[in-house]
Parts: structure tokens; C-alpha cells; sequence
């Protein structure tokens, strides 16, 4: 590039801020959520839950391949970060608890709005001009 293709500083335009100032979450938060995301066992898990609704842990390391004590870890990962939230449900036939899983709107969001949409637009332009 030459002396004259040079921007000077003036002229380079700041992008707009990524949030609202009012927002829920801070940009720290939904980063945390795109870190989470990028991880292909949390990817797989949560793509499973919102292809099921909610599942027990159980089910979901089933149809999960990952090693049990990792599988746990990125699970926690992804409620600790907002994309799947658990809960506690006795059933009227037990003696304990059994734990459930389910993705949050925002794991929703972010798998069909982000990765799932880069994923789907790969396969358009593939067909396109294949």
C-alpha cells in the first residue's frame, strides 16, 4: 500500500457500540456465550436440547458422545453461561429428585441466529454454484 492509500486517523470510523445502554446483559456476557458455543461437545449438547425441549442428564449423555466427567463440565458450562437451564423435578413415583435440561431463548437464539446460520448459508452457496 502506498503513502497516498494511507487513512489518516480522522477519517477511520468507529463502529457503532454492540449494545444498548439500557441492556440486559453486558458485551462480556454474550461473549462468554459465543466462547461457550464454540466448543463442539457444548455445541453438540445444546444443539440435542433444542432439538428435544428438555432431557434429563441421563438421555442427553446418551445421545451425547462425550466422556462422562467432561460431558458434566460442558453442561455446567452452558448453564453457567445462560444457554441451558436446569431444574429439579421429583416424580410421583420416586424417592429422589431427577434433574432435566433445557436450552434458555438465548441458547436458542444464539444456535439458530449464529453458528446453525453460517451453517445453513455454506449449503446455499454450495447448491448455488455447485
Amino acid at each position: 500500500m502506498g503513502e497516498t492509500d494511507r487513512r489518516s486517523s480522522r477519517d477511520v470510523r468507529r463502529p457503532e457500540p454492540p449494545l444498548p445502554e439500557e441492556s440486559g446483559l453486558t458485551l462480556d456476557e454474550y461473549l462468554a456465550m459465543q466462547q461457550a458455543i464454540g466448543h463442539p461437545t457444548r455445541f453438540r449438547i445444546l444443539r440435542t436440547l433444542v432439538a428435544n425441549d428438555e432431557l434429563s442428564a441421563t438421555d442427553l449423555k446418551r445421545v451425547v458422545d462425550a466422556d462422562p466427567p467432561n460431558f458434566h463440565y460442558h453442561l455446567g458450562e452452558l448453564v453457567d453461561v445462560g444457554l441451558a437451564e436446569k431444574r429439579q423435578r421429583r416424580t410421583a413415583d420416586s424417592q429422589g429428585f431427577y434433574t432435566y435440561y433445557r436450552p434458555t431463548g438465548m441458547g436458542r437464539g444464539i444456535l439458530e441466529h449464529g453458528v446453525e446460520e453460517l451453517m445453513r448459508r455454506e449449503r446455499e452457496f454450495d447448491d448455488a454454484y455447485s
